[in-house]
């Protein structure tokens, strides 16, 4: 099963690079770093895995191009996820067709029927597990994105084996009033809020508390190698696949209540214009003071519920909900998108079937947490950069004029004037003007799905740059260490600097390859989630079969239409109404393995005269 050497050819033919991907009827494509894609037909792609990277060969013609004569350059790959068939007397993994279209020969303990985690060796594949139930379907979804699910028994006995960490040293904060504001169901805690009286001039100091990972987990070991390879946490409906192991992630370094911790804090002095003025960065002990949800917050906050919350947090509440108010108005001045936003989630029951959807908007809590975490990831973002440090910044550049207009005009579709300038850039202050206008309008998340397709997802590099989105000339991810590596590695670099030493270098050649890395498992977990998402959403409409509901058109794809229908988007195949066309579909097909629901037109019953497509 390995790559084919490319056989003699003429000395101009030029050599492409790049990726495979494959598609679910058995061909499959090249894709090259700058996106471009050459064609590759069902015997050439064969031997080849989703993710292999190639060398080929180009035939093209016009803007068409196919890839022959493939060539294996490495396989990021070790694991796969099948079904035993048996083709004559020999054994066989029928490999999930978005990750090859062939079957490979399989070795071990499985038998026709089985579903396997099967190993890569020698070209064939050889059985590890054989699954069931639920465990597959998760294991299916992770091998397709070649994502790691439990930590193996080596992992979790290093974490078992980690000594307490030394707190010597530390500025001691474990006497002050500190709170943690999460989900009820919420583990992983990895940041805690204190805010001291206002000084003289009114000015407020608020410390964001950061669980220390880097206290516990050395880099280089064996735990760092395998939190690297993972790079993220994975957040499944109804299962978390963690970046570190239980034992960690929900224990030794989580902020539970009443414990002892090793924290990295950033101290803000937030002034009464919102403005934050002062930064200062330390190593720190805390010890959380209650665990508190974002529905109890709330209630105190906006209900005045004095018994949602221990007494003894109410002060540090209020002085937090009036930093964040303050945060709040000068982002308004600055411009970007806002973080009150309305979700659609599925929701599940106890046995992790879908049941229905339901949507949530932010509320005080939830946008109170949210505002503190970006002004630390913005200050510690200038802290690094102020003192010529590296760092993995996090960068969203501003949208060309192309998809500037692009927005307007899907915008427009949809019944909202945007009136961008079509021959100057987009501001954040023109985005977050547009982005009040929607605000709450029946409008507004269709709007949302066409603003984040067209504005493109943010980026870690070693290079700092602004955050176009957030309209921060700095940022970073700095609050989440036991969810991201990106984070980890910002909290070793600031410890390198808190403990003297001096010669960090922002041109350190590791840190990009690293941006690169996290880069493509963030891409990948959040394909994950989506697809899991959708899967469960099918399932949902797989009882539909045949209804007729309201839809709406929000965007356009090759074949055909993506419309909107009760929460949950659906393919409307053929030619594709005008951006915002209000139809009237029924539920067709449902694939609940993809996740995909295909619907068709019908009359509208307030309009007879309409073509069914």
């Amino acid at each position: 099963m390995s790559g084919l050497a490319p056989p003699d050819r003429a000395p101009d033919a030029a050599v492409h690079r790049g990726r495979v991907s494959v598609h679910p009827r058995g061909f499959g494509f090249v894709l090259d770093a700058a996106g471009r894609s050459a064609f590759v037909v069902p015997p050439e792609l064969n031997p080849f895995l989703a993710d292999d990277e190639v060398e080929c060969v180009l035939e093209s013609q016009g803007d068409r191009h196919t890839a022959r004569h493939l060539r294996l350059v490495s396989r990021p790959r070790q694991v796969l996820f099948g079904t035993a068939v048996r083709h004559g007397r020999a054994l066989f993994l029928k490999v999930d067709r978005l990750v090859a279209n062939t079957d490979w020969p399989l070795s071990g303990p499985a038998k026709p029927g089985d579903e396997v985690l099967a190993r890569i060796e020698d070209g064939q594949a050889v059985v590890a597990e054989v699954l069931t139930g639920g465990d597959a379907e998760i294991a299916r979804l992770l091998c397709r994105h070649d994502l790691r699910g439990a930590h193996d028994a080596a992992v979790a006995t290093a974490a078992e084996a980690l000594p307490a960490p030394d707190l010597r040293g530390r500025r001691d904060l474990r006497g002050e009033v500190t709170v943690t504001i999460d989900g009820p169901d919420t583990r992983d805690i990895d940041d805690a809020l204190l805010a001291l009286p206002p000084d003289a001039d009114g000015a407020l100091r608020v410390i964001v508390a950061i669980a220390d990972v880097s206290a516990l987990v050395a880099e280089g070991s064996a735990l760092d190698a395998d939190a690297r390879a993972r790079a993220t946490s994975v957040y499944l409906p109804g299962r978390v696949l963690p970046m570190l192991p239980p034992r960690l992630s929900e224990d030794r370094l989580s902020l539970v209540e009443g414990a002892d911790r090793p924290a990295l804090t950033v101290e803000l002095r937030i002034d009464a214009e919102g403005e934050v003025t002062a930064v200062d960065v330390h190593e720190a002990a805390i010890r959380s003071t209650a665990r508190l949800t974002y529905d109890a917050v709330t209630r105190f906050l906006e209900e005045g519920d004095a018994e949602a919350v221990p007494e003894v947090t109410h002060a540090t509440l209020r002085r937090l909900r009036a930093a964040s108010a303050r945060l709040s108005q000068a982002r308004a001045a600055r411009g970007g998108k806002d973080v009150e936003r309305e979700e659609i989630s599925v929701r599940l029951d106890e046995q992790g079937a879908p049941v229905g959807l339901e949507a949530r908007r932010s509320d005080v809590a939830h946008v109170l947490v949210e505002r503190l975490m970006v002004a630390a990831n913005e200050a510690v973002a200038r802290y690094l950069v102020e003192r010529g440090l590296p760092g993995l910044f996090r960068v969203h550049e501003a949208p060309s004029l192309e998809r500037t207009q692009a927005l307007a005009a899907a915008a427009e579709a949809l019944g909202v004037v945007a009136g961008f300038s079509e021959t100057t850039p987009l501001t954040p202050r023109a985005l977050a003007a547009f982005d009040r206008q929607i605000r709450g309008t029946r409008s507004e998340a269709l709007v949302e799905s066409a603003a984040r397709r067209l504005l493109g997802p943010a980026r870690y590099t070693g290079t700092p740059g602004l955050h176009f989105g957030l309209a921060a000339p700095l940022y970073l991810h700095f609050t989440s260490p036991i969810r991201r590596y990106a984070d980890l590695a910002v909290h070793r670099i600031l410890r390198r600097y808190l403990r003297g030493e001096r010669g960090l270098r922002r041109d350190d050649p590791a840190l990009e390859p690293l941006c690169v890395h996290v880069n493509e498992k963030a891409h990948r977990a959040a394909r994950a989630e989506a697809e899991r998402e959708r899967v469960l959403v099918a399932r949902l409409f797989e009882r539909r079969l045949g209804q007729h509901l309201r839809a709406v058109v929000v965007g356009h794809k090759p074949q055909g239409a993506l419309v909107q229908v009760e929460g949950a988007l659906a393919l409307l195949a053929g030619e594709a109404p005008p951006l915002g066309s209000a139809l009237r579909v029924e539920i067709a097909a449902v694939d609940t393995e993809l996740g995909r629901i295909d619907v068709r037109r019908v009359p509208d019953a307030s309009n007879p005269a309409q073509p069914s497509g």
